[in-house]
């Protein structure tokens, strides 16, 4: 499996300087101010920054829009059906289905993939008594709002050397029937996903619930599948540089002197890979958010990543294997439907 065959340009190293200060200075604001969920601001300028070369407004909107409405979502709805499980788990399909058809589109793919990412994490922790909704809610907007500050900071300090190619645009506009096929199958995994973290309680894995979501945005089978090996691959390595991370820090990991330059290397060795691979979400990507979750959720005073990365190996490597095996077997019952195949060749 070739990865980093694409050729760095100038735009991409100025890239890959943006991804990794944006993060690191979006996590080093956080401790300074002491605000809960870390990883929101480590990990929300990664996203925004690795899938938008060039910010504009236009992914501004969508990334605020995006938190707007989940928090919106989460505080309407949750409030109001939050101790109904079965009208909760209704609930939740149909909103994943809107996030999901709004990727498929194309237009509103940012909006989309961050509203699944947020309405995730939030809907299942939201159903925790011990959960402050309206802090969980106001964090998620806080976060995205700096994201897009960053952003703009990071263009501005760190601008492009020369005018980047516009992106090519498809030969074709994707058929109803494959536009439906992605929106059911990426709302009914998502929908699974989160009864089944609900179930078992499984309040300390978000690395894995994150990569069940993350794994539905090549929006089908094949590229879920080529995904889920690069996933995992950046997985070990995020992991493996946050155990040396832990290693070198030692008892220092509570003194942001010695973290934020660590994390900026990480983030930085990360956003190579990301941008060599030139294929979206990959093993770069994979590491970078592995990376930004350890750090931004799990790296406190006092606190032992060790433990917490490996528990992330194992949580991470389960939900790839049987997050593929339900995406195989939901994709192969809308095939067998004309309205919702993916492909007329397949038939």
């Amino acid at each position: 499996m070739r990865l980093w065959d694409h050729p760095l340009s100038a735009n991409d190293l100025r890239q890959c300087l943006r991804i990794a200060t944006g993060a690191t200075l979006g996590f080093t604001i956080s401790k300074i101010f002491g605000w809960d969920n870390g990883v929101f601001f480590t990990v929300t300028p990664m996203l925004l920054l690795g899938m938008v070369p060039v910010m504009s407004a236009h992914a501004a909107r969508q990334l605020v829009a995006a938190a707007v409405v989940c928090g919106l979502e989460i505080g309407i709805l949750g409030g109001l059906f939050g101790a109904h499980p079965g009208m909760m788990t209704i609930i939740a399909f149909g909103l994943f289905l809107v996030k999901f058809a709004c990727m498929s589109r194309g237009s509103l793919f940012l909006f989309g993939a961050n509203s699944i990412i947020s309405l995730s994490i939030m809907l299942h922790f939201a159903s925790y008594p011990t959960t402050d909704i309206n802090n969980l809610v106001f964090t998620n907007l806080l976060a995205s709002v700096l994201s897009v500050v960053i952003a703009y900071l990071m263009t501005f300090l760190i601008p492009d050397v020369e005018q980047r190619q516009p992106p090519p645009r498809p030969t074709e506009p994707k058929k109803s029937h494959r536009m439906r096929h992605e929106a059911i199958m990426g709302a009914t995994i998502a929908t699974l996903s989160f009864i089944v973290f609900q179930v078992f309680n499984l309040s300390d894995s978000l690395s894995a619930q994150a990569t069940t979501v993350l794994l539905l945005f090549p929006m089908n089978w094949n590229g879920a599948m080529g995904y889920a090996r690069k996933r995992a691959m950046g997985t070990l390595m995020g992991v493996t540089f946050g155990l040396l991370g832990q290693i070198l820090l030692y008892d220092w990991s509570d003194l942001l002197l010695f973290v934020v330059p660590l994390l900026w290397i990480g983030s930085m060795i990360f956003s190579y890979m990301h941008v060599k691979e030139s294929s979206g979400s990959g093993a770069g990507f994979g590491g970078l958010t592995t990376l930004g979750i350890l750090f931004g959720q799990y790296l406190s005073p006092g606190g032992d990543l060790v433990y917490s990365a490996l528990y992330r190996v194992s949580s991470i490597l389960f939900a790839i294997v049987v997050t593929l095996l339900v995406t195989y077997f939901v994709h192969r019952l809308l095939n067998r439907f004309e309205s919702t195949r993916f492909s007329h060749e397949m038939a």
